[in-house]
């Protein structure tokens, strides 16, 4: 199938605890208008069904499904990957450098090169988390410590918007995300606060749509950002932050009408809901799954047909979701968490264990650089990669609420 559009995906962008189950009950400083047509003249493809990700070619063959590594493995290479990340962190910021830009069709577009990045850095200081390791305290302590001095400079003290370098909604989200996490073990005193306001922004620029875009009160939407959002929020209202239940309540009914219900693509969802013409992913349907997951729907009827289409994506991905492509990292990113929470669930015993862990463990572990690192053959840069592979290795461990069945 040739592509016939330009996509625009501007990305970086885990159920726990006690149970979030929650019923269903503009101001723009985005792009520029002439920018905004542009977007939306791209991700609209010309064709009568949805347009199958952002490349035309299939893989050459399904995944083979081989045998995990010894544990010792994966415990390798997380402490190698983890060592490497630590000797990367910016010694004057406490960041880390990478490229700030977005997505567009399969390049990342540049706009401020070599420069702290705060999302980054925030899914950086998690994989430090994900390990065990709080600030000033463990093997990694001072540069986590450093790490969240940083991002809690990035907050914005009249809005709680959390941005360095002209990062946008994704590295919001996560760093919100990353705070609440960080706040839920330690119950710091200047952390509160400064959380609290990032989540307020966060509420305040839900739009009429139940969603969020690149930049707060943006009036469209898309699910790429909505499942980042929710993933803050929730985090958030899991150590007692205050969450509004209308605010997700919004959210779960944007992620319902982005689903695909019937027909060939029934378990997709959608990347926007006001385009009549859209496209489907194995990343969208992480994103989708992990959505609902944490907005506490563990039971929706989306999740079987979703989970199935799924599994059939990772096992055919398209070229540019196969490894090393910022497409594998944000898609894994999230199907990781969905196949972890999911298999908790009688119906999908098996699905971490039996089908998923064995595959992505054994390709991180194989397909680790000699350095440490994991390669990012398009995106912000390796420390990206290799914190996205750091966290994904360590869901097992459950030393995160976020990351727990």
């Amino acid at each position: 199938m040739k592509t016939t559009s330009m996509i625009v995906i501007a990305v970086l962008g885990l159920g726990s605890g006690a149970a979030w189950h929650l019923s269903p009950e503009s101001k723009d400083e985005g792009p520029t208008t002439a920018t905004k047509e542009l977007v939306s003249a791209a991700v609209d493809v010309p064709e009568p069904a949805p347009h199958e990700g952002p490349v035309s070619e299939p893989a050459e063959a399904p995944v083979a499904m081989l045998p995990a590594p010894d544990q010792s493995r994966v415990d390798e290479a997380v402490a190698r990957g983890l060592a490497w990340l630590a000797n990367r962190q910016d010694p004057e910021t406490g960041a880390w450098i990478q490229d700030v830009g977005f997505k567009f069709n399969e390049n990342y577009e540049v706009t401020r090169a070599h420069t702290p990045h705060v999302g980054v850095t925030a899914l950086a200081l998690m994989s430090f988390l994900a390990g065990g390791h709080l600030p000033s305290r463990g093997r990694y302590g001072d540069v986590v410590e450093r790490g969240t001095d940083f991002v809690l400079s990035a907050v914005a003290e009249d809005t709680g918007y959390i941005s360095a370098n002209d990062t946008r909604m994704y590295s919001h989200a996560f760093a919100t995300l990353y705070l609440a996490e960080v706040f839920g073990q330690t119950r710091r005193s200047n952390l509160q606060s400064k959380l609290q306001h990032a989540v307020d922004l966060t509420v305040k620029s839900q739009n009429r749509q139940g969603s969020w875009r690149y930049r707060p009160y943006a009036p469209d939407s898309d699910m790429s950002i909505a499942v980042c959002q929710l993933m803050a929020l929730r985090a958030a209202r899991n150590i007692g932050i205050h969450v509004p239940k209308s605010t997700i309540d919004r959210a779960y009914d944007y992620i319902q009408e982005s689903a695909y219900t019937g027909g060939r693509y029934r378990g997709d969802f959608k990347y926007q809901i006001d385009q009549s013409q859209t496209r489907v992913s194995f990343a969208l349907s992480a994103a989708g799954l992990a959505s609902l997951l944490h907005a506490g729907y563990y039971d929706d009827s989306l999740i079987t047909p979703g989970i199935r289409s799924l599994k059939r994506r990772i096992q055919s991905p398209d070229r540019s979701e196969q490894f090393s492509h910022y497409f594998y990292w944000y898609g894994h990113y999230y199907a990781a968490q969905v196949m972890f929470i999911a298999s908790d669930r009688e119906e999908q015993r098996g699905l971490w264990d039996e089908f998923y862990w064995p595959f992505i463990s054994r390709q991180l572990v194989e397909r680790q650089s000699p350095d440490g690192s994991w390669e990012c053959e398009t995106g912000p840069g390796e420390a990206f990669s290799t914190a996205v592979a750091c966290i994904i290795l360590q869901i097992p461990y459950e030393y995160l609420p976020i990351f727990q069945r």
